[in-house]
């Protein structure tokens, strides 16, 4: 996998006095093959940043590169995203099949296709002969499992996972964190991890940064972060997480 940088990236919402700035000159790298946990409070702006590093929002300022060229502009996005919720993300009328088809490129045969898709939906720990069914046949966490394999289909240089737990019911929300520590070993992922939760972003990430009102207030490794934090309001975000929890591994 590749590095993601992204350095002084600027996005503003609106016009003239209503303007918005999403994100104020937001630096950040998402080391190759590592976990980069981003952890904030609502409308810090740390879904802005997801989704201009997947080009799905324009930059007022900044750059954003990976493996320190430009992002390119045409063609699949080497930086793909998975959403908060699966159930807008996913078309109620096609099957997971076609979905994560839709997303291969496009140098695979049609007989090449049905095995990509059921070696994805093993390797999310879904049963292949299920290809066929649509997505409200399966449940909330079935659904993100299909919602990783269709990223994972587009060969991503870099994945962004924007909050993929937070729709879920509590009782699969562990399941799908560790598939998601399960597959960054596995195929060494570079990922940007979006959450509010730092106890989430404690187990699945090895970086750390702090954000609120659109700024970094805090970023370096895990560790540091959760042992050593130089800001208040970081302190104050980990006030709030029992000690059990603050020391996961």
């Amino acid at each position: 996998m590749t590095e993601l940088r992204i350095e002084k990236l600027t996005v503003r919402y609106g016009r003239g006095p209503s303007v918005h700035t999403a994100a104020d000159e937001v630096s950040l790298t998402v080391p190759a093959s590592q976990t980069l946990g981003l952890v904030g409070e609502s409308g810090s702006g740390k879904s802005t940043v997801a989704r201009a590093a997947a080009g799905l929002v324009s930059a007022d300022s900044g750059t954003i590169k990976l493996g320190g060229k430009p992002l390119p502009r045409r063609g699949l996005r080497p930086v793909q995203m998975i959403f908060q919720d699966p159930r807008s993300s996913l078309d109620p009328r096609m099957s997971i099949g076609e979905s994560i088809a839709e997303c291969l490129p496009s140098r695979f045969s049609r007989s090449a296709r049905r095995s990509e898709i059921s070696r994805l939906l093993d390797m999310v720990h879904l049963d292949p002969t299920r290809r066929g069914a649509r997505p409200p046949e399966l449940s909330g966490g079935q659904l993100q499992r299909v919602a990783i394999a269709r990223v994972l289909a587009a060969r991503p240089a870099v994945v962004v996972a924007d909050e993929i737990t937070s729709a879920l019911d509590v009782s699969v929300q562990g399941a799908v964190l560790n598939l998601v520590r399960e597959l960054q070993t596995e195929l060494g992922l570079s990922l940007l991890f979006i959450s509010h939760n730092l106890a989430v972003v404690r187990y699945v990430a090895s970086q750390v940064a702090v954000m609120r009102t659109g700024r970094i207030l805090e970023a370096g490794p895990a560790d540091q972060v959760f042992h050593r934090p130089q800001h208040s309001y970081t302190r104050q975000l980990l006030d709030a997480v029992p000690d059990t929890l603050r020391s996961t591994p």
